[in-house]
């Protein structure tokens, strides 16, 4: 029994002797393999992290340049609306044919309306709007202060809510720089807390009005409107603009007064017309919307009316968009 008892104790020995052996062959692997998990672990969450930070960042860049819609004809503005990109301007249009220019626009599909105080048709415009017949929510009206509206700029708001009466105004603009314009711009700021305005802009700010103007607000222009046309494009204008979210839209996109028939007749955007089987005054408002500019060209006569909404059903080439930059002549047709 004894002799068995010590065979036992001498199997358990070797026993126990091979095991730490087995452990002392490897004693950092499991250690090390676990290591190797974890900086794995750390090694590809840098790599995530740091792809989700450029992918923010590039989303970022993505949602402050306002894009087109080119299918629902619109565009989202940094005040969280949305506005047509092409409409009617209502310059020169008094009275009974302002309402019945704005009237046909509005049954020819066109939700946009550009106004103004200086315009001197906010009543007309109006009365187009309430008797239309179409929900005041799908109808964009622009209108805007002049300088000589900005030293009391709450009354002028209020007098630009009356003569409109369509109970809020879309977008209120200050028309051009002049004494008291960030005052102005701080009374149209209270308005849209207050509801009376959705958005507010501004209409012939530049770069250099727009370096110093912007650090004087508290609320980015949603929109910012010049001159622009195929003689006078903004080159550097129009993407510092849109650099800051805000979208630019275009008066006289056609010439303006004096100038149409001579830039309907270039040659250049004659042929390209010709090419799409479209009119100069169609190639030239495409041209615009393709460059990220909205349009809101004038016009009493229903066909032309009609012509100007049809800009959808074709599309130009980069090389026709070139041609037309071409043209540029920096050559304003109004002083401001």
């Amino acid at each position: 029994m004894k002799k068995l008892c010590c065979t036992a104790l001498v199997f358990l020995l070797l026993i126990s002797m091979a095991a730490c052996q087995k452990v002392e062959q490897t004693p950092d692997a499991p250690v090390e393999s676990e290591q190797r998990k974890q900086e794995d672990k750390e090694s590809e969450a840098g790599v995530s992290g740091a792809d989700e930070k450029a992918a923010l960042s590039e989303k970022e860049d993505d949602t402050l340049k306002r894009e087109f819609n080119f299918e629902t004809k619109t565009v989202m503005l940094n005040s969280g609306y949305e506005m047509p990109i092409n409409g009617i301007g209502t310059y020169s249009l008094q009275d009974e044919t302002c309402v019945d220019a704005v009237s046909e626009a509005l049954r020819r599909g066109v939700r946009l309306i550009d106004t103004a105080y200086m315009y001197h048709n906010e009543e007309s415009v109006g009365q187009a709007v309430r008797e239309s017949g179409i929900p005041r929510e799908e109808i964009f009206v622009i209108t805007k202060l002049y300088p000589n509206q900005f030293s009391d700029a709450s009354a002028a708001i209020e007098e630009a809510l009356q003569k409109l009466d369509i109970s809020y105004i879309d977008m209120m603009l200050l028309h051009h720089p002049g004494s008291g314009d960030v005052e102005a711009y701080h009374a149209m700021e209270k308005a849209a807390e207050e509801g009376k305005i959705r958005s507010i802009g501004l209409s012939n700010w530049y770069v250099e009005e727009l370096e110093s103007f912007l650090p004087q607000v508290n609320i980015t222009p949603a929109l910012v409107q010049n001159e622009i046309h195929p003689y006078y494009q903004e080159n550097d204008v129009i993407p510092y603009i849109q650099d800051l979210g805000i979208v630019v839209q275009g008066w006289y996109p056609l010439g303006g007064r004096g100038h149409t028939a001579e830039l309907l007749g270039d040659e250049v955007i004659s042929e390209i017309a010709r090419a799409h089987g479209k009119s100069s005054a169609q190639v030239i408002l495409r041209w615009n919307l393709q460059k990220g500019v909205v349009v809101i060209p004038g016009s009493s006569n229903p066909d032309h009316i009609q012509e100007n909404t049809e800009l959808y059903d074709f599309e130009l080439t980069e090389e026709e968009m070139e041609q037309i930059n071409s043209l540029d002549r920096n050559e304003k047709h109004d002083w401001y």
